[in-house]
């Protein structure tokens, strides 16, 4: 007879304790260790994770076969930029995202370009039924007949159903509606998403099958579920945005087959995701002329230049304790900015509200986003307008010294290409700045003469 125990898990990090706790003594999170089943006769993990042409045997590195370099196009000129070409054979994918933020759209648009490709898909609905998956497809002008949907939420009948259509890109929405069988805790468990993720990756390196999983994300914006799953998977994308704004920003987080930290931007309509061709004119739309506390700036995202407007509301107040608040970049970072203000600058902040915004819903935290906001908070607090065809951007360091950018060569390409005059860069990327450039470009080696070049 198999022996049962139990044991509770944290839901946030896969802690693992012998008895119930208040607090977890790991990620510290009150609440949320959970009780499950464990039954001892049963293994957790069903055979053995062998990759795609691997043995047994050790190897020599010369010896071993690589996996096949060619990329399948999504179509989505972003979706394939942030991936680094587009989907590898035989990879683990996990998308992420806050609840409505459309990673279900972007995922049945990617259908349309694979199966008019030719390849089968296999898109599973553990939270939708069929007829549901099928009215957001009509939507989105979707009709392929290579594309094939399962409402299931049991691996067992998933894996079956792999078998039988014998797909080229299996899609999983989400993983937190799955179960194993061999595990007896409730869907959506630390244990069962592990399982489920085990199972999955394994029949992706196994079969060469490309694998997307979705994954829900906690209050705090983090993917719900073990750590591990993060681990195990390929590439990690996040979509970002904020529901206020049509503005949705893909990120990676994590690419084995590519560079990290590259972003697609999308534009949410009426008919699904559409790209943003030039996401930098997109930003500044409707930006403000000759009104205080606006500055632009260039920062880097992966390896493309976003230009962004920074804005600033410095506004006297009567109380002991000013606000601060911010939207779109680190708090504490601007709180650092203006004590350098206060200190290095001479301005007297602690009689004013200092409100901070980067516009089109976008968060960046970026150093070098540092000398635009000096520049937005100080024109704000001298009511001075900055010259409108001005970009700045420039580290700021505890000293008032203005510190070198990467990239400075490209930012200034970008800031020329859109019509800016004045670019504003530190002294250390003088030797940077390229000859031919359509542009005034000036070098500020600390804040004061920063501020003095811009009020």
């Amino acid at each position: 007879m198999a022996k049962i125990k139990t044991k509770y898990v944290c839901s946030s990090c896969g802690y693992e304790a012998g008895k119930w706790l208040g607090k977890c003594p790991s990620c510290g999170e009150f609440a949320t260790l959970t009780e499950e089943t464990v039954t001892e006769e049963k293994s957790r993990f069903s055979g053995r994770l062998n990759p795609i042409g691997s043995s047994n045997q050790p190897k020599i590195l010369s010896e071993i076969s690589g996996l096949d370099s060619k990329r399948n196009k999504t179509g989505i000129g972003e979706l394939d930029r942030v991936l680094s070409g587009g989907l590898v054979k035989g990879s683990f994918t996990l998308v992420g995202g806050d609840p409505g933020i459309g990673k279900s759209t972007l995922l049945i648009q990617v259908c349309r370009r694979i199966g008019e490709s030719g390849e089968k898909i296999l898109y599973v609905s553990g939270e939708e039924s069929a007829s549901q998956v099928k009215l957001r497809a009509e939507r989105l002008g979707i009709t392929t007949d290579r594309l094939y949907i399962l409402s299931e939420t049991s691996l067992g009948i998933i894996e079956n159903a792999v078998n039988q259509v014998k797909p080229d890109l299996v899609i999983i929405d989400s993983i937190q509606t799955m179960y194993c069988d061999e595990v007896t805790s409730a869907p959506g468990s630390v244990s069962q998403v592990r399982e489920s993720g085990y199972r999955l990756l394994k029949l992706a390196k196994q079969n060469g099958i490309t694998v997307i999983i979705v994954g829900h994300v906690t209050k705090d914006g983090q993917l719900a579920g073990p750590r591990v799953l993060e681990h195990m998977v390929d590439t990690v994308l996040y979509f970002e945005g904020d529901k206020n704004f049509t503005c949705r920003i893909l990120r990676c987080t994590k690419n084995r087959f590519g560079g990290t930290n590259e972003i697609g931007i999308f534009d949410m309509t009426g008919k699904g995701l559409v790209e943003i061709k030039n996401p930098s004119e997109h930003l500044l739309s409707g930006r403000p002329k000759n009104v205080s506390g606006s500055a632009v700036t260039c920062c880097i995202e992966g390896s493309r230049p976003l230009m962004l407007e920074v804005q600033a509301l410095a506004s006297y107040t009567s109380f002991d304790m000013p606000k601060r608040i911010v939207a779109g970049t680190d708090f504490n970072r601007v709180v650092m900015l203006m004590a350098v203000l206060e200190k290095r600058a001479g301005f007297k902040l602690g009689h004013f509200d200092v409100y901070i915004n980067l516009t089109g819903g976008i968060r960046v935290s970026e150093p070098s986003l540092d000398g635009s906001i000096a520049a937005a908070i100080a024109s704000s607090y001298r009511n001075l307008p900055i010259d409108p065809s001005t970009v700045i951007f420039g580290e700021i360091g505890l000293t008032g010294e203005l510190r070198g950018v990467t990239m400075c060569e490209k930012r200034i390409a970008e800031s020329a290409k859109l019509g800016f005059g004045n670019i504003i860069v530190p002294a250390a990327n003088a030797k940077e700045v390229p000859k031919d450039v359509k542009a005034n470009v000036r070098t500020a080696g600390n804040i004061n003469e920063l501020l003095g070049l811009i009020i």
